[in-house]
């Protein structure tokens, strides 16, 4: 799971004295910095590697989270088995695949190399209850934006889930709207020359990971049903200028997991960390058990899961309006001479050296270029077309 908090470092060094020891909670302070462990594990239902990340809380002017490297870490269920969790790229991954199963109950376990063990309480998985739809329409938000609104759809009949939590991987693609056939180059000090440009650097594909806690609750309503809005496209975004695909993943938690959301929900939408809205004390379902001072950040969360993909176009919503672009894409023009009056031939060939512009065309020394988002889409972006795309 992702607790967000990770992405904040400043929000992280007053959440560091939030946490109590293994039974106790702290109040907010803001003058004193701990170094705690942050632990961050959803165990689901997929037959798949699963994936526990643990880091340490940030002070102020660390620009990057730590990973705590060297833990042993352990998932063990009521039934005598245990899954083993090796170091891998900054996250931990189970040795083997393996599936959490209903009725079985599970318990994480994690030893840093200084000697801590940290251990949550049993959990066993929520029940399975699958996305129904992930549907987009043409809407207008609040700040009356046209756009494209996401929706997700989910209904158990039994009024067994109650709690969801939602995460989304967005994928689109990436057309340079001023791509040439040639490509120049510098070939010396002073002189440049065409070559063929590479075709592989006209469409490319970008994925972005959503960064929200987006949680539904529906305890207070007369059926189990979500219809919750996940994401709002405005129509000039150039993310859905060509084709737009969006994966919803959902998380069936149980009370427990929901509130420790919740909160940590609350606290990273709060405006300030010193604003009025303080949501004073959190606990999560992991302790020290060989520490009691030690103080640890983070909830073992065991929970269905299933996710669902969508594609749409620009055309299937803006069937008559130009596609956006994230640059204006302007023409810039040098006159490639040295030494004399207006003469650009030095600037032009840094910033052919330093991939800033991409060429258009020229008529004798005037050179015509656009800046290279504008006319090379790999400066920004990947050539790779995902696995999962349908064009």
């Amino acid at each position: 799971m992702k607790f967000h908090l990770i992405k904040n470092t400043i929000l992280l060094a007053f959440l560091a004295v939030l946490f109590s020891g293994c039974t106790e909670t702290y109040p907010l302070l803001t003058n004193t910095y701990e170094e705690i462990i942050v632990i961050e594990a959803t165990l689901t239902n997929e037959l798949k590697n699963q994936e526990i990340k643990i880091t340490k809380t940030s002070k102020f002017e660390d620009t990057e989270v730590a990973v705590e490297s060297g833990a042993k870490v352990i998932v063990r269920d009521d039934q005598g088995n245990e899954y083993l969790f090796v170091e891998s790229s900054g996250v931990y991954k189970s040795q083997v695949a393996f599936q959490a199963l209903p009725d079985a109950k599970y318990t994480l376990e994690v030893t840093t190399k200084d000697g801590k063990i940290y251990q949550s309480s049993p959990q066993t998985l929520t029940k399975a209850n699958p996305i129904q739809s992930v549907v987009p329409a043409l809407a207008v938000n609040k700040d009356n934006e046209t756009g494209v609104q996401i929706n997700v759809n989910s209904y158990d009949a039994t009024r067994s889930s109650k709690y969801y939590r939602y995460e989304y991987e967005e994928s689109y693609k990436i057309v340079a709207p001023r791509w040439s056939s040639l490509k120049i180059i510098s070939t010396s000090a002073q002189t440049v020359a065409l070559i063929n440009n590479d075709p592989n650097t006209k469409t490319c594909y970008s994925t972005n990971k959503s960064t929200d806690i987006i949680l539904a609750n529906t305890n207070d309503q007369a059926e189990d049903r979500v219809n919750l809005p996940i994401r709002f496209i405005e129509e000039d975004n150039y993310i859905i200028g060509h084709r737009y695909s969006i994966l919803v993943k959902q998380y069936i938690e149980n009370m427990e997991a929901y509130t420790f959301h919740k909160t940590m929900r609350d606290i990273a939408s709060s405006e300030s960390i010193l604003s009025p809205k303080q949501p004073g004390l959190i606990s999560g379902n992991i302790r020290c058990i060989n520490d009691s001072a030690t103080k640890v950040i983070g909830f073992f969360d065991v929970a269905s899961y299933s996710e669902q993909r969508i594609f749409f176009n620009y055309s299937d919503f803006f069937p008559n309006k130009p596609i956006p672009y994230f640059n204006n894409c302007d023409d810039i023009t040098y006159k490639f001479c040295f030494g004399g009056e207006d003469c650009e031939g030095e600037t032009m060939i840094f910033n052919i050296n330093s991939n800033l512009n991409t060429y258009i065309g020229n008529s004798g020394i005037i050179y015509t270029m656009v800046d290279s988002v504008c006319g090379d889409c790999t400066s920004f972006s990947s050539n790779i077309k995902p696995s999962f795309w349908i064009d």
